[in-house]
This record gives structure tokens, C-alpha cells and sequence, in this order.
């Protein structure tokens, strides 16, 4: 059994991508994507006529529908391949707005619904502000389930669970690449491996924290940048895996063991605590990382969206 089969027995395995036509290799239960995975889908040959059919199917409409078809015509193609659920994200430039990202993704879950899609195969990723996290609030009491991405901080995953959204998507890939820069040329990447790396230790806390207190949310680390990372976290309800990670786990040969335990997290010493907006602002301001790269993920996510509406301008002029 080779190790991609193994991490399947402890921990749910989800696709981190919008190449629809990789999906079948893996077997993956869910499948996430972004702006920059769709734009990134988009320009290539295999995926531009159907950018070019969205398109021209909905030349004279308002640029942000013909968006939101393209990204719903791409989770639809997902959800034939995965037996779960797909993650579609709201435009980044709405993150700061709940008014607007609520609208936005009560319209996404319409266009779905169009389609015949049942609404529990559905996430609507959100950035984790606290403008997105009260929108997440009111979306999940409507019934639509949300994940809340671009998360780096601990205030972040317990507003999360206080709003009961669906899941989360800590990320430790970049919480790693922020530490890793910081330290120079005192990083030591042997002391910071695997149980040692910082973004796995974030992870590990919010899924400890989680169970300790038995909030619903679902735990996602997301966001790798090695098969040891991965690995640590064995256990985890869902980890989202890029293609070329899930091919190194596929084609490896080491063992993997569970790192995470349900129970014994369950009996953990973590206080539970309680967030309003002032003391979740001033938590996330003293967390130099999760500031810098919440705010760095919403820009770069932003850019990539810019780039998109460019493409469909071009196409439909």
C-alpha cells in the first residue's frame, strides 16, 4: 500500500487544484479550488475553449456573473470526477465586505442549484476576516456550508468556531515559508521538520482545540510544501493536496503512522475561549505572520482575479 492509501486511512483526502482531468489518478474524496488555480486552469490549451463557451454563452452579462459562471462550471466538472464536495471561492476583493460576500455567495449556491447540484456537495470559501467570518455566520444558518481559507491564526479558528462554520482551511505551507524567511540564514530545516515545523504545530493546536471542546468544524490543512508536512499530520479530518504532492505520496514508499487522535486531543489542557470583533483584531494584530499573510494571500488572490476578468474582457470584445 503505498503511502497516498495509507494517509486515506486516517485522514480525508482532498485535491488541491482546478485540472479536473487529474482528478481520477488520485481518488480524492473532495477537491478544493481558488482564483489563482482556476486562473491557472484557464490558460491552458485543455481548459480555454470552455472559458471561451462560458463566454460566449453569457457575452452581454455584468463581468462578476460571467466570473461566477466560469467558476461554477469548473466545480460542476469537478464534482463528476469526486464523490464529495467542491470548494468555490468568493472574489478576494470582497473579503473586507459581508454584505457583498454574502450576496455573492448566495449567488453562487443559485447557480449551482441550477444544475441540479445538491447544496451539501458545495463549499463557498470565504477569507478568514472578520467581515468574512460574519459572513460565514449568516451563510451556515441559511443552510450553506462554508469554508474559511487563508487562515494562519489561532483567534482566526476560534471565531471560526464560534460562527459553527462548516470547515476550515489553516495553512501551513506558508506559515512555514514565513517563519523560514524570517530566521535567514539561521534556519535550520532538520530542527523544524516534520512535529517541528510551524505551520503543522498551528494545525495541530486548532484540531486539538476543536476536539477538546467538541466544535463541529471540520479541520482542512491545506496549503503544503512537502510530503513531511503532510505526513505529521496524518489524523487531521482533511488535508488538501496539491497534484504534485499527492503524486509523490502515490508513487513513495514510506510508512505513515496517525499523528492526530480525536481522543486523546479530546482530553488535552486548552481553555476554551471566547472572541468579539475587538479582542479578534487586537489577537490577529499581535500575530505578526497571520497579519502579514492573511493580508499578502487577499492581494496575491485579488491580482489573480484581476487577471481573470481581463481574460473574459478580452474574449468578449
Amino acid at each position: 500500500m503505498n503511502p497516498l492509501e495509507q494517509l486515506k486511512q486516517f485522514t480525508t483526502v482532498v485535491a488541491d487544484t482546478g485540472n479536473f482531468h487529474q482528478l481520477g489518478q488520485f481518488k480524492p474524496q473532495d477537491a478544493t479550488t481558488n482564483p489563482s488555480l482556476i486562473l491557472k486552469a484557464v490558460q491552458s490549451p485543455e481548459y480555454a475553449p470552455l472559458l471561451r463557451q462560458v463566454v460566449e454563452q453569457r457575452r452581454n452579462r455584468p463581468l462578476d456573473e460571467i466570473v461566477d459562471e466560469v467558476l461554477v462550471r469548473f466545480g460542476c466538472e469537478i464534482l463528476q470526477v469526486v464523490p464529495g464536495r467542491v470548494s468555490t471561492e468568493v472574489d478576494a476583493r470582497l473579503s473586507f465586505d459581508t454584505r457583498a460576500t454574502v450576496a455573492r455567495a448566495q449567488r453562487l449556491m443559485r447557480l449551482y442549484a441550477d444544475r441540479a447540484i445538491a447544496p451539501e456537495r458545495v463549499l463557498i470559501k470565504i477569507a478568514a476576516t472578520w467581515e468574512g467570518i460574519e459572513a460565514a455566520r449568516e451563510l451556515q444558518a441559511q443552510g450553506i456550508r462554508c469554508n474559511l481559507t487563508l487562515l494562519f491564526s489561532f483567534c482566526q479558528a476560534v471565531a471560526c468556531g464560534q460562527a459553527s462554520v462548516q470547515l476550515i482551511s489553516p495553512f501551513v505551507g506558508r506559515i512555514y515559508d514565513w517563519y523560514k524567511k524570517s530566521a535567514g540564514s539561521g534556519w535550520d530545516e532538520q530542527a523544524h521538520a516534520g512535529a517541528q515545523d510551524p505551520g503543522v504545530q498551528s494545525v495541530r493546536r486548532i484540531y486539538t482545540y476543536y476536539k477538546r471542546h467538541g466544535i463541529a468544524t471540520e479541520v482542512m490543512g491545506a496549503s503544503f510544501r512537502n510530503v513531511g508536512q503532510i505526513l505529521a499530520l496524518a489524523g487531521c479530518d482533511l488535508l488538501t493536496i496539491s497534484p504534485e504532492l499527492l503524486q509523490a505520496l502515490q508513487q513513495g514508499d514510506m510508512p505513515v503512522s496517525q499523528a492526530l487522535d480525536a481522543q486523546a486531543a479530546a482530553h488535552a489542557d486548552e481553555p476554551r475561549l471566547t472572541l468579539d470583533e475587538k479582542a479578534f483584531r487586537w489577537e490577529l494584530n499581535e500575530d505578526a505572520m497571520a497579519t502579514e499573510k492573511l493580508a499578502e494571500g487577499i492581494r496575491a488572490f485579488a491580482v489573480d482575479a484581476t487577471k481573470l476578468d481581463h481574460m473574459i474582457e478580452s474574449l468578449r470584445a
